[in-house]
């Protein structure tokens, strides 16, 4: 655990005001292409694991030296642009007054079935209920080089009241969906509970220095695009339209929501990010012209050998077109298994390949 108190060697003079990420953010005209990875921080890095053999992770998330320490490990090792605070979607949720356990995904042995268990929900104060988090990205803005931006981040009202009302996770998410057709109410209300609950927790992280906040919505693929309208979308869009702030970019982030990408677009996200399982040169038509898009490699990849790596992530950045905004990233969180020597590749190859097809573009027009 040393390295947890040694000073962090991160900081490095940046060549523009903004990070690259930043920038693509905004759909501006950049260098090469820039990436992060969704998980980056965790049990795939050694270094993570050496840190992680002595707490249990909700201990980890709770202690903001520790969440600093393990949030920073990949942009040590990694040249990537942008560095996501390491915490868990379910913290919001123990802020409320429901109680977590981690088996290895989240556990709640009294799911939120009733109006009245919804009604007894509290909306906690994020500084005083999840301060340890704002603390953390309080110091990470100090640690982080110029050049990375910090991303802050929640789970979206759909994800995380399909945790919280089955109890955990579930191949069909049963009890769930019973809610939300037999009591459409009761839903509702949850949803604009949470709702609330994430915007709190997003402008608190913010105010402490965030620079951009994604939201993660898991479990949006389980609905049709009727019922992702009906019961899902005006409370992302109005969460959305309370969270965005000036010169922060907002990311939207769903797990098999192919059918939903329409929807999604109108929500007020300034980025789409992107699973694996639609190609990007197929979404784009779909979206507002000029929508950012985020992603979309197929995390399994990073198994290959180096040469299909590089191959596949050639193939998404040869769809991005003249003056389209990306960034790279997977189609999901980066698995436990993966070769650290994968991710090197990847992060290397797709600057490299985009700084490359960049000037090869400038020069054809």
């Amino acid at each position: 655990m040393n390295d947890v108190s040694e000073p962090s060697s991160l900081a490095q003079p940046s060549d523009h005001l903004d990070p690259l990420f930043l920038r693509a953010c905004r759909g501006e005209a950049v260098e090469t292409t820039p990436i992060w990875i969704m998980r980056q921080a965790g049990r795939y890095l050694p270094e993570y694991r050496r840190v992680r053999k002595d707490v249990d992770f909700l201990t980890l998330c709770h202690t903001p030296d520790l969440a600093t320490e393990v949030t920073l490990q990949p942009i040590r090792r990694f040249g990537l642009d942008a560095s996501i605070l390491f915490s868990d979607i379910m913290v919001p949720v123990e802020a409320m007054g429901v109680e977590v356990a981690f088996n290895p995904g989240p556990v709640i042995q009294n799911p939120v079935r009733s109006e009245e268990a919804i009604k007894a929900l509290g909306r906690p104060d994020p500084t005083n209920t999840m301060g340890f988090v704002l603390q953390t990205v309080k110091n990470l803005r100090r640690e982080l080089p110029p050049s990375v931006a910090l991303i802050g981040f929640a789970g979206a009202p759909f994800t995380m009241a399909a945790y919280m009302v089955e109890g955990g996770a579930s191949k069909d998410f049963a009890a769930l969906k019973s809610l939300m057709f037999q009591d459409s109410i009761a839903f509702h209300a949850l949803m604009e509970k949470l709702s609330l609950v994430v915007g709190d927790y997003l402008l608190a992280q913010i105010e402490a220095g965030a620079q951009a906040v994604q939201l993660f919505d898991t479990w949006a693929g389980l609905l049709s695009p009727t019922d992702y309208k009906e019961f899902v979308f005006p409370h992302v869009q109005s969460l959305i339209k309370r969270v965005k702030s000036p010169g922060v970019p907002f990311i939207l982030y769903g797990n098999g929501t192919g059918g939903l990408l329409e929807l999604m677009d109108q929500t007020g996200a300034d980025v789409i990010g992107l699973d694996w399982r639609l190609e990007i040169e197929q979404a784009l038509p779909r979206l507002s012209e000029g929508r950012v898009v985020q992603g979309n490699l197929d995390p399994s990849v990073l198994f290959a050998p180096p040469s299909i790596i590089q191959d596949q992530a050639a193939r998404i950045l040869q769809q991005i077109k003249p003056g389209q905004g990306h960034i790279f990233n997977l189609g999901h969180g980066i698995s436990r298994h993966t070769p650290v020597e994968a991710v090197e590749t990847l992060v290397t190859f797709v600057h490299d390949e985009g700084r490359r097809l960049r000037s090869s573009k400038a020069a054809e027009a």
